[in-house]
């Protein structure tokens, strides 16, 4: 992972995500977290997956794994994942819905192509991040929400369509329940539209998904795959070059450093190594029908 400089006022630093092959050309680039920036508000995880094209048979086998002290935000830009709990959910996710899932005290999950979908074959393009939970709600029970695209609030204006998935921002709420103060929007551009970036929230960064985009009244730009992280108060308008689509995410900072290690995050080391014991010893809940595991890091 690698950052770049930028002459933009009010960008802090720009981080160049490095595009992994998980196999079968199935790949990823994972901003957060990095050497250079561990955090963005909440967020301190951020994955894009894909895009990749799989041929009949093939398809998406996370094995069940398990999470703490944060929560999972899945979104899906293309494709269908199939979503399955140690609390008993079961559910498919598909383009501009929402999954959110609450680890708190502890929670294992599998991601996987559904049968049916596996023997046609798929494209599969999206982003999924971990919010880091503020201490007093990192134990909370576990739990499992699923929101329809058109619960989703939407804001079109002159070319430029912005999707909140959670959070608050540019005058609407999003109903994804959340534990701290955040944004995290599906920004989509048309050639010439603009977006302005507001200092609604502390800390904020834009990913830009497809596209490029540059700096109304600066010299500086950015393009695909390039997380831009700015400066607290600062106000920018971005303007598409061909169009564009960027994840706006966000917030205020948790108060506490965060520790991670694989799937587990905490603000207590030794919750974690508990974490790391537990699922050695299988102590965490098991997800029903399914045996397999990933097992823990050496």
């Amino acid at each position: 992972m690698s950052i770049r400089s930028s002459d933009v006022e009010g960008v802090d630093l720009v981080i160049l995500p490095p595009v992994r092959d998980l196999g079968d050309g199935f790949t990823v680039r994972r901003a957060l977290p990095s050497a250079h920036r561990r955090m963005v508000g909440p967020f301190i995880f951020f994955d894009q997956m894909g895009p990749a094209a799989f041929e009949g048979g093939e398809g998406l086998d996370v094995r069940p794994h398990p999470h703490i002290g944060l929560a999972t935000v899945t979104y899906l830009l293309e494709g269908e994942i199939l979503h399955r709990d140690s609390l008993g959910s079961k559910q498919a996710i598909r383009p501009g819905e929402v999954n959110w899932m609450t680890a708190g005290s502890g929670i294992v999950h599998s991601e996987r192509t559904d049968p049916a979908i596996r023997d046609q074959g798929q494209r599969l393009f999206g982003l999924q991040t971990w919010v880091a939970l503020p201490r007093e709600a990192e134990e909370v029970a576990p739990a499992f929400a699923h929101h329809k695209a058109n619960a989703i609030p939407t804001i079109e204006d002159d070319g430029t369509r912005l999707t909140l998935i959670a959070g608050r921002s540019d005058g609407i709420v999003s109903p994804v329940q959340s534990f701290s103060d955040m944004v995290y929007a599906d920004i989509v551009l048309m050639d010439g539209a603009r977006y302005q970036l507001k200092a609604e929230h502390v800390e904020r960064a834009l990913y830009v998904v497809e596209g490029t985009i540059e700096v109304v009244g600066q010299t500086g730009g950015f393009a695909t795959g390039e997380l831009v992280v700015f400066k607290p108060d600062a106000e920018i308008i971005v303007r598409a070059k061909g169009g564009a689509r960027l994840m706006l995410m966000g917030g205020e900072p948790l108060a506490e450093k965060r520790h991670i290690y694989w799937n587990f995050v905490s603000s207590s080391p030794d919750r974690i190594e508990q974490a790391k014991e537990d699922w050695k010893a299988q102590r965490f809940a098991a997800v029903p029908e399914e045996s397999d595991f990933i097992p823990l890091p050496a």
